[in-house]
């Protein structure tokens, strides 16, 4: 019995003889429904995390590698004079776009969150900051840190190359790490169908065995259970999954202010993509049925 047309069809229009084989309600009922809507529920999150940590990785690797930061640091004295050579050596260094000295101001505001917002940066060392934005071919770091050590040997060239990689890495395994929780989830689904499959068909031995001595072929018992048992996880999955889709629309908006924990929701045409749950769980549920009709019957045989 293979998914194809046929099968389909006839999952959809039943047979009414052969659906009086299977309860229609009691526990395993119970359990398929229950279990296909917590699985898609859960499935429905997990795709969210793993599309957000896709676009929080892409957007770390697009924005910070385009982006670079000189670390001017020299006696009072000497800051202008070294800052000012250190913007003509960034200016005339192929592949950087836009070069930009930050205010006190801005220092102290990146500063405010370790020093609180009335930091004297007059009165620091502090060193000065400047801000490269490199365009599409990008440029030579290491011939840019050779000639800044030269005009400006208190300058420090940070490409954020350190802590970008290691931060792109762990958005790529969290990602990963979603998409095999999603695995996990359709494999506990089958296994919990094919109990409930097991213990619907063993209470319903004696049937069987009626059904057989009537001359009903297994394949004809096999596919009353498994129309009845994909339905149902059908029903419990697109249950699970508008569920799962309503409470993903009331987490909070993707914000730059709130970073990653307000962007777990979909965003475009990925809202379509939880469609495919309910789909996913009915072939789930068909194939672990089908596993379980088949086991059975020949045990019972």
């Amino acid at each position: 019995m293979k998914l194809n047309s046929r099968a389909i069809a006839s999952l959809l229009t039943g047979d009414v003889q052969a659906d009086r084989i299977v309860p229609p309600t009691g526990f395993t009922a119970q359990l398929t429904i229950f279990v296909s809507g917590a699985m898609a529920f859960l499935v429905v999150f997990a795709l969210a995390l793993s599309l957000a940590t896709g676009r929080l990785a892409e957007r770390w690797g697009n924005e910070l590698a385009q982006s670079a930061t000189v670390r001017i640091t020299a006696p009072q004295n000497q800051m202008a004079a070294q800052t000012a050579a250190a913007v003509r050596v960034l200016e005339t260094t192929a592949g950087i776009e836009t070069v930009r000295v930050l205010s006190l101001e801005e220092q102290q505001v990146l500063l405010a969150p370790w020093f609180g917002p009335d930091v004297p940066l007059a009165d620091l060392p502090v060193p000065q900051l400047i801000e490269v934005v490199q365009d599409k071919p990008g440029y030579d770091a290491a011939g840019l840190r050779l000639r800044l050590q030269a005009e400006a040997p208190g300058a420090v060239l940070d490409d954020h190359t350190r802590w970008r990689t290691p931060l792109v890495h762990a958005a790529d395994r969290l990602r990963l790490l979603g998409w095999v929780s999603i695995v996990l989830i359709g494999l506990t689904m089958a296994a919990m169908i094919t109990l409930a499959a097991n213990a619907a068909l063993a209470a319903n031995a004696q049937l069987i065995a009626v059904l057989r001595l009537v001359g009903a072929k297994d394949n004809y018992i096999a596919k009353a259970f498994v129309r009845r048992f994909t339905l149902r996880a059908f029903v419990g999955a697109a249950a699970g999954m508008i569920l799962g889709l309503a409470a993903v629309f009331l987490l909070p908006s993707a914000s730059d202010e709130g970073g990653f924990l307000t962007g777990l929701g979909y965003q475009g045409r990925h809202w379509l993509l939880p469609m495919v749950i309910p789909f996913a769980a009915a072939v789930v549920a068909f194939s672990a049925t089908r596993f379980a009709a088949q086991r059975t019957l020949a045990e019972l045989a």
